[in-house]
């Protein structure tokens, strides 16, 4: 049994993950909600519809950051922040890693998120014009910075080496594996804790992504991705959190390993601050690079969780992208969308997408793409219409694409000893 690659590099596993998502506040029921096709669109309820446009969000149903953290704790963090912890906790309880005195500085954070604590810091704004400044909370830094999440694991946990928080969009949690994984591979570190966590359920952020002509405007069976009557993304929030560590360091302590991240292929398309590269030429390089990463071919790619958000101009490059680095295996691998569920969840969606496909292959079945009605002849791949579908799966491909035109795709493999 090797513990090092063909390079000498140590192997990284995956031992924990949480997952905080509009379909469920934990693993197990955001899982069984996938594989039900159950869609987590709903109505506004974090702030007034008023004048927008969007007709619907993927909000966080019924969480109550008060049972997990308590109530003080919970008061002292931003709702990106609360849902970034709570999915800690339970990536870490199912890992089963303690961080002690001997261990503490040899464990990680590498966080990603798009924007930080936008809701702390609009709420604020409002507070210093109705009520002057003495009356903003004196918390309202720490709740507003997007290391954040970073600081407050790092002290929920007692983890004392190195805590980094990326932002790159909508690939941040990707990118933040990535790192982590890197971190790990070379030995750096023992362990880190990685993913990312994301809540823009702000007027300034909806409006925003309604003037850049991404959204739905319709508010039942949404969002459509890789559907040639697709209209938009719908907005979401949540977190994905994985706990990765040295297979060495996993082995020692009888750890449980659900699976193994194998590559991480980065790139930049250098093309337009929204748009994707035409015909998805950056991303198609961050999967060939990925790729090369894990010591792959094409051909032995089973399955790929797209970044599919439903807009016209991703699903149409995503398509490109993955038949320009796959050529003609593009058309025998299935590829599926899960933010038809849990909409796009900004920079936290690689990271619960990766935890979807470490799902996948241990229950060997597909997650489905939902509202799939009308074929695209742009969009020609097989994308697991609507309901899930039983396949083994050996090594999973997740793109991840954010504004900025970053890139970044993860190779997450089953673990054979």
């Amino acid at each position: 049994m090797s513990t090092r690659t063909r390079n000498g590099l140590h192997r990284v596993v995956i031992t924990g993950s949480g997952l905080v998502t509009p379909i469920g506040h934990n693993v197990a029921d955001t899982w069984a909600a996938v594989l039900q096709g159950k869609s987590g669109i709903g109505p506004f309820t974090l702030l007034d519809k008023g004048q927008h446009a969007t007709g619907a969000l993927c909000e966080v149903k019924d969480f109550d950051p008060d049972q997990y953290l308590g109530r003080r704790e919970a008061r002292r963090r931003d709702r990106q922040q609360q849902l970034a912890s709570v999915a800690a906790i339970e990536a870490m309880n199912q890992s089963g890693l303690q961080v002690t005195d001997e261990n503490r500085e040899n464990v990680g954070i590498i966080l990603g998120t798009g924007i930080g604590g936008i809701a702390t810091f609009v709420e604020n704004d409002h507070i210093i014009l109705e009520k002057g400044p003495r009356r903003v909370s004196p918390f309202s830094i720490p709740m507003i910075m997007p290391n954040g999440a970073a600081g407050m694991i790092a002290i929920d946990f007692g983890i004392q080496g190195p805590s980094t928080t990326i932002a790159t969009a909508c690939a941040a949690s990707n990118d933040a594996i990535g790192h982590a994984f890197r971190a790990v591979r070379s030995g750096e570190l023992s362990a880190v804790i990685t993913g990312g966590a994301e809540s823009v359920m702000v007027a300034t952020c909806i409006a925003g992504f309604e003037r850049a002509g991404a959204t739905s405007s319709r508010s039942s069976e949404v969002p459509q991705p890789f559907d040639k009557n697709r209209d938009g993304l719908v907005i979401g929030e949540g977190a994905g959190i994985l706990v990765l560590e040295t297979l060495e360091h996993a082995q020692a302590r009888n750890a449980a390993i659900l699976a193994e991240i194998t590559g991480y292929g980065q790139t930049t398309d250098a093309h337009h601050i929204t748009a994707p590269a035409e015909g998805g030429d950056g991303a198609a390089r961050a999967i060939r690079k990925a790729l090369v990463d894990a010591g792959l071919a094409a051909t032995d790619v089973d399955y790929v969780s797209a970044h599919g958000t439903a807009t016209q101009l991703n699903d149409r490059s995503e398509t490109a992208a993955i038949k320009t680095a796959l050529g003609e295996h593009a058309y025998h691998v299935p590829v599926s969308s899960t933010k038809s569920m849990t909409g796009h969840i900004m920079g936290a969606t690689g990271a619960i997408e990766t935890i979807f496909c470490v799902l996948a292959m241990r229950d060997c079945l597909l997650p489905p793409t939902i509202n799939y009605q009308t074929p695209d002849p742009e969009c020609d791949l097989d994308y697991v219409p609507n309901t899930p579908r039983a396949a083994d799966i050996d090594v999973c491909l997740n793109n991840a694409f954010g504004f900025g035109g970053h890139n970044a795709v993860l190779v997450i493999k089953k673990f054979y000893p």
